[in-house]
């Protein structure tokens, strides 16, 4: 007989607060197009991207971590002090150690919880939402914070016609904590690596020990490969995952989905067959593909714009370089 004692853990964890950062500079197609063949219509017919933001100097990725992090603890009505840990998803933190989760930890006055990044792209939020619900209902931490932050302005190829104008920066951040009854459903989540090359990183790092490369690294992708990938599998994921919550799409209220392109959401609303009645996160037109950053970024702009409302059953599903996708049902705070 085992002498292990059971955990003390919540019975079901939920979200209870989230805030975002956007960076100041707001950066629009005609800034995009100085440095490719290219124009505004085409960019906006197809991504829908009219503008994004991209960060300055000062405006780093723990700057704009802590930022996001005050507002969600603020509205989780918490004190920094009752974070037991602190997850951040980013793809774009370019210290390979110690984990940026760190010092976000510190900044915030959290005091001396566990802190770790994960890299899954524009997955990773979902993985820590994830990860954190574990977490609370295994009792290893009473309130998480959940932070997706990228500077993806720093992994752009401005040149590259078939990617220039898809990134922005931001930070957006939720804290998970303790239930009563279920907030958050279970996790469709998975990998297929077969792809992995379809969205990758042009240059590794470890090139640089050769000697200087003639451009810095950047993200590309196979844009077509990507797309049908993106609307015809994810489709089937987020499906699984109203399936898993017990949840019709009749039921829902919001659909976050990860704010890639506004063709794959469009697409990914019909192949659904979302009622008129759901509330559907459009970010990507103002804030570009932030990956990690742009489900919790979308979530904090529809419930501060009242698209959404407290509540409200949301169907989060993120996806991205892998390639890599998550997705869950949960109740808005």
């Amino acid at each position: 007989m085992s002498k292990i004692k059971p955990s003390k853990g919540a019975p079901y964890a939920r979200v209870m607060g989230v805030g975002g950062y956007r960076p100041v500079r707001v950066v629009p197609n005609e800034v995009i197009i100085e440095t490719i063949d290219s124009s505004d219509e085409w960019i906006r017919s197809r991504s829908g991207i009219a503008t994004r933001h991209w960060a300055s100097p000062e405006e780093s990725v723990a700057a704009m971590s802590v930022e996001a992090a005050g507002k969600a603890i603020a509205d989780a009505g918490i004190t920094p002090e009752q974070i037991g840990a602190v997850v951040i998803a980013t793809v774009s933190h370019f210290k390979q150690t110690p984990a940026i989760a760190t010092e976000i930890a510190d900044r915030i006055g959290a005091g001396r919880p566990a802190a770790f990044d994960i890299s899954a792209a524009c997955a990773g939020f979902v993985y820590g939402l994830t990860l954190a619900k574990g977490m609370v209902v295994e009792g290893s931490a009473e309130h998480v914070l959940v932070v997706g932050v990228e500077r993806l302005s720093d992994l752009t190829d401005r040149e590259d016609r078939a990617t220039a104008f898809l990134f922005g920066d931001g930070a957006g951040a939720v804290v998970v904590g303790p239930a009563k009854e279920p907030r958050m459903g279970p996790t469709v989540w998975g990998s297929e690596g077969d792809k992995s090359e379809t969205i990758k990183q042009t240059v590794p790092w470890d090139a640089y020990h050769s000697g200087p490369q003639e451009k810095f690294p950047a993200i590309t992708q196979e844009g077509q490969a990507v797309f049908r990938w993106a609307v015809y599998e994810m489709a089937k994921v987020a499906q699984q995952a109203l399936d898993a919550a017990g949840i019709t799409p009749e039921e829902l209220d919001v659909f976050i989905p990860h704010q890639a392109n506004m063709r794959i959401i469009d697409s990914m609303v019909k192949t659904l067959k979302l009622p008129e009645s759901v509330a559907v996160a459009r970010d990507v037109e103002n804030t570009g593909n932030t990956s990690a950053a742009s489900i919790p970024l979308a979530m904090e702009r529809m419930l501060a714009t009242g698209q959404a409302k407290s509540g409200d059953t949301a169907l989060v599903i993120g996806f991205g370089a892998g390639l890599v996708y998550a997705a869950t049902v949960v109740t808005l705070p």
